[in-house]
């Protein structure tokens, strides 16, 4: 609507109170309301914004708001509610009153409200509202008027009020005020009740205006608010006009009105105007003039036709307002009561008498307002309207209804579950343990349910997962363990039908034979007792039956017997004899299999005695014995001999070794000349001694003759040397047989010592230096000739250097080239000597040859590529994968030391795109270069649902405890002592001190403190009177715990300079008895 001129708004500033009462707008009158913002007029402290006063009807609320800004607040303001001058609010809080505070963060406003519930006429009065923030002080005063409801008093209606003044006639359409300005009966249409729109506007609830105007039909709202207050003026005599317009006329849509103007000079000129632009005739409007009559008409009048007239003569005008009213919109089709089943979508259709009317949907008399989020949606063809309720429920039964301005209509919608169907039930399963189970059913709706185990709830773990996809439901138990046995039954939310089943965990029999050697023996004392306890599982437990050589061994009470435990198979063997020894089976068996293991039983034993020694040599004084060893060992190896010797003619045998002898070879010495011995031979094993061998055959000792003496040659032919020697010196009981006569070759064959690291392949890397010496011997001083691969070596680069005694290969830096056999021969005369060693020189590898995205799924890549052509001279041991993201490019090592040529690249980012690159490594590193991937692979999204983690409150709470006690304690007679302990707890304790059971309260001579848990109670100067139990006392709301300590108070100064001095006070404590005793008025 166009701005007014500037006389209009002249006229709108002019006195309201003229103004009949009937039209006032609900405001109180100019000086009431200049009296209220004197009131409040000065400065506000705190307030942002202050209550206002009200009105409303008995048994309807209203709410006062007052809100603080918390910019210059560290802490949250006091506010208090008063009635009157002393009556605070805060303790009449209840059913009709309500006080509430809000904060808002972004913003930082404080919002206070008080709500009265439900009205009576004696909660009329002042009231105020006061806030507080230390040192700053704010308040505000507001009014409350409660009136009574109007519904029994006769009421002006502004839409009876609006009617035309006659029907069918030249002044049909004019509106007659007369309505306005006096009370008058007005008579209940059959149609509708009379009420008046106004007075609703009047009192109501401004955020009801809304709701108002579309029940009544009032299509310009704030238009219509905002001209009935500019209407507001003193009627003036005007003298140009001798009857002025009516200040306001209503036709409804598509009608005609008239305005009529009389002139009190017919010569003066009228023009008509609407918002401010003059009308010229028309066919849409038509002046007449009749005497001093200046008429008007409207025909057709449309929604644009709403808005201000007015008509002027000379320099005088004066106006009116035309409301044009749209037609009441009626429902021609009503709505039908529907039945539906719950998931399925719910159309609910009426029909009205005009296109793209403002149609409002209510369930159960609360107006649906759809949105994005919500399942309600309205469709709107032509005058059709059409509620579509998405996924109905059974929270959708209730009752509907389509309000317009001229009716309204309703159904009821019922919402029944549909007949469920099993598709497919749950079957019952045995499984192995470690396993995966997976209970599966399908049921003809796709609705939620609860699994339950035992008739507990089940609960999800990384373990245990729960699927629903449709009308598939599956629980999915990764690692079946033996606790996961039991009834399963899955109950379909809302339904009371329920899917059982059985899950049985079988595991089929193991043996567990940690505990044994590699070859599973087990080693027997003979004549001991063996209980040989193998540990058994499995699912049903097993059946264990021991056996050896196929015959059982039974349960029962003979030597050897079984024995059988939930968890473990015996094998008793009582007084373990040699002819235990052998292999024992044990076999178990249950239904989900069979096991079977063997179990070698050593019995050991002494060794049996070795068969008599043999005397092969005899010296002056020694002799040189052997023997075999005995023919059983006792089941343990031979350890060592021990050697004894007697003479012959004697029975006392003497040991000649002290440690074990490991050979079958001795040497007895400082033996007699010419007596005869005897010698025997015990054998030793991890048991013990073997009973003595047979005694061997006797022996005498003789001396051996001396070399012979004075060798010396003769003469020297070409092929003969004469030799000369004297008889030895001494000659022994044996006698002198004859002479052996020796040479030997004159000078050192040949011989290569080859260094333990060189007689495996010497490696080095590219550009590193080989110095190697080999040593050799041989005279005369040997020929040394080096190859390579059988071809000479290049002085040029490698050198060689000789020797008498070594021979050294050198090499500066080192390359590939340089690598292969080096073969070395040493010759002397006609001996020779050879020996090869093998040099490897490596270098790092080249890079894969190519690198293909083979495939991409979900978060994964598959990556394969082809080993490097260069290997530098090494064999490959291993790739390293990276990748890099498209945007950024920066790479990340995902796998090192690969071996193989293919891999899969996991844990990848949805919606990013990557290049992979995989490097060659071996003994000497990565290579230099990667190869990388040509094309890039690109993470879908695949429309996974994302569930947030649920996360457990942790509770902190936790009933007191101490955690340092307190303890027995001596104190001086006059100096202060403290007792000291910690607590713990949450929330946190109440402490209580008592002495002698009594608690201590304001008592002068105690100090209590608590700091951090740490209780400490001091007692000022105490007295032997002080002395006694003391008690901390810890409360919470989780319970209650107490500790006790005695205090003892020594009195005099000589307690404090004998404990200061060391003395024990229990010391201390005997001696002031005693001292007390014999002086006690000194003391």
């Amino acid at each position: 609507m166009p701005e007014p001129t500037k006389k209009e708004d002249e006229e709108e500033v002019s006195p309201p109170s003229a103004l009949p009462p009937e039209w006032s707008l609900g405001e109180s009158p100019a000086g009431e309301e200049q009296d209220k913002q004197n009131a409040n007029s000065q400065v506000s402290v705190l307030f942002v914004e202050k209550p206002q006063g009200g009105t409303v009807k008995v048994g309807e609320n209203i709410t006062f708001i007052a809100k603080v800004k918390a910019e210059d607040l560290l802490r949250k303001p006091t506010v208090k509610w008063f009635k009157g001058k002393w009556m605070d609010l805060a303790s009449k809080a209840g059913k009709h009153l309500q006080l509430k505070e809000t904060f808002e963060r972004q913003t930082r406003m404080y919002t206070f409200e008080m709500q009265i519930i439900k009205a009576k006429e004696n909660y009329a009065g002042n009231y105020r509202c006061e806030v507080t923030y230390k040192d700053k002080f704010d308040t505000c005063s507001f009014d409350l008027e409660v009136h009574e409801s109007t519904g029994t008093t006769p009421s002006i209606d502004i839409r009876s009020a609006f009617k035309r003044s006659g029907e069918g006639q030249e002044d049909a359409g004019e509106l007659d005020f007369s309505g306005l300005l006096k009370r008058r009966e007005v008579k209940q249409q059959e149609e509708e009740p009379e009420v008046d729109v106004w007075e609703l506007l009047k009192n109501a609830n401004p955020s009801e205006y809304e709701k108002i105007a579309f029940q009544y039909g009032i299509t310009d709202l704030r238009g219509m608010l905002k001209r009935l207050k500019r209407m507001r003026r003193v009627e003036k005599k005007s003298a140009a006009f001798a009857k002025i317009l009516d200040p306001a006329y209503q036709v409804d849509k598509g009608g005609r009105v008239r305005f009529v103007v009389e002139l009190a000079d017919p010569k003066l000129e009228v023009k008509w105007f609407k918002n401010g632009q003059e009308i010229r005739p028309s066919t849409k409007y038509i002046f007449e003039h009749k005497g001093c009559q200046r008429i008007m008409f409207i025909n057709n009048c449309q929604m644009t036709d709403d808005s201000e007239y007015y008509v002027t003569a000379g320099d005088e005008k004066c106006s009116t307002e035309l409301f044009v009213r749209e037609p009441p919109i009626m429902v021609t089709k009503q709505l039908e009561d529907t039945t539906a089943y719950c998931g399925e979508r719910v159309e609910l259709e009426c029909e009205v008498s005009e296109d793209d009317a403002n149609v409002k949907w209510f369930k159960n008399g609360e107006e649906i307002i759809p949105g994005p989020k919500s399942r309600y949606r309205i469709r709107v063809e032509g005058k059709k309207h059409i509620l579509v309720i998405e996924g109905a429920t059974k929270a959708d039964s209730a009752e509907y209804s389509a309000m317009t301005t001229g009716g309204q209509s309703s159904c009821k919608l019922s919402v029944d579950l549909k007949p469920l169907k099993i598709l497919t039930p749950l079957t019952d399963q045995t499984v192995n343990l470690g396993k995966e189970i997976c209970l599966k059913c399908e049921i003809s709706e796709n609705i939620t349910g609860k699994w339950t185990k035992n008739g507990l709830p089940v609960q999800e773990s990384d373990r245990l997962k729960v699927v629903h996809k449709g009308r598939i439901h599956k629980l999915v138990i990764a690692n079946a363990l033996t606790e996961d046995e039991g009834d399963y039954v899955f109950a379909p939310d809302a339904y009371s039908v329920t899917l059982p089943a059985k899950v049985h965990v079988i595991d089929p029999p193991k043996i567990i034979l940690d505990g044994l050697d590699a070859d599973n023996t087990v080693t027997v004392i003979a004549g001991s007792k063996l209980r040989l306890e193998i540990p058994i599982s499995g699912e049903p437990p097993p059946k264990a039956i021991w056996s050896r050589a196929d015959k059982a061994i039974m349960e029962g009470s003979g030597r050897i017997r079984a024995e059988s435990y939930p968890d473990s198979s015996t094998l008793v063997i009582d007084v373990a004899e040699r002819d235990d020894s052998g292999v024992y089976h044990i076999n178990l068996k249950n239904e989900a299999g069979e096991a079977h293991a063997s179990i070698k039983i050593k019995v050991v034993d002494l060794p049996d005695p070795p068969v008599a020694p043999n005397v092969t040599e005899v010296g002056d004084d020694w002799c040189i014995m052997n023997w075999e060893p005995p023919a059983y060992d006792g089941g343990s190896p031979i350890l060592g001999y021990f050697i004894e010797r007697k003479k012959k003619q004697s029975s006392r045998w003497m040991r000649l070794n002290f440690d074990l002898c490991k050979e079958t070879t001795f040497e007895p010495k400082k033996m007699i000349e010419g007596v005869a011995y005897e010698v025997r031979i015990f054998a030793v094993n991890a048991i013990g001694i073997s009973k003595p061998s047979m005694p061997s055959k006797p022996f005498v000792p003789l001396a051996v003759t001396s070399p012979p003496t004075l060798l010396a040659v003769d003469s020297v032919t070409d092929t003969t040397v004469t030799m000369k020697w004297r008889p030895p010196d001494q000659i022994g009981a044996a006698g002198l047989d004859g002479y052996v006569l020796e040479y030997c070759f004159e000078g050192k064959p040949p011989k290569i010592r080859i260094p333990r690291h060189l007689k495996q392949t010497y490696i080095r890397r590219v550009g590193e230096a080989v110095n190697l010496v080999i040593p050799f011997q041989g005279k005369p001083r040997p020929e040394l000739t080096w190859k390579k691969d059988g071809a000479d070596i290049d002085k040029n680069q490698i050198n060689i250097r000789n020797s008498e005694t070594d021979t050294i290969i050198f090499i500066r830096k080192a390359e590939r080239s340089h690598s292969g056999k080096y073969d070395l021969q040493v010759k002397v005369e006609k001996f020779t000597e050879s020996a090869s060693i093998d040099i490897q020189i490596v270098d790092r590898p080249g890079p894969p040859q190519t690198v293909k995205i083979e495939d991409v799924w979900g978060e994964n890549v598959a990556l394969s590529w082809t080993p490097p052509k260069d290997d530098g001279n090494a064999a490959i041991t291993g790739y390293t994968i990276q990748k890099a993201d498209k945007k950024s490019m920066e790479w990340f090592t995902v796998i090192e030391h690969y071996h193989r040529t293919n891999a899969t690249i996991t844990e990848l980012v949805i919606g990013n795109e990557y290049y992979f690159r995989v490097f060659s490594e071996n003994m000497c590193g990565l290579s230099e270069d990667a190869t990388m991937t040509k094309e890039s692979a690109v993470i879908a999204k695949d429309g996974k649902i994302y569930k947030n983690p649920v996360y457990e409150d942790f509770d902190f709470s936790e009933a007191p405890m101490f955690t340092q006690p307190l303890v027995n304690t001596y104190a001086i007679a006059g100096y202060n002592a403290t007792l000291n302990c910690s607590v713990r707890g949450n929330p946190k304790p109440k402490i209580t001190w008592m002495k002698n059971k009594v608690a201590i309260v304001d008592d002068p001579r105690y100090r209590m403190f608590s700091n951090q848990g740490v209780c400490t109670l001091e007692i000022r100067k105490p007295s032997p009177y002080d002395g006694g139990t003391y008690c901390c006392k810890a409360v919470n709301d989780l319970g209650t715990v107490e500790i006790e300590c005695k205090l003892e108070v020594k009195g005099g100064l000589s307690f404090c300079r004998l404990l200061l001095q060391g003395v024990p006070p229990n010391i201390i404590d005997s001696y002031l008895r005693d001292l007390h005793s014999s002086n006690p008025e000194e003391y």
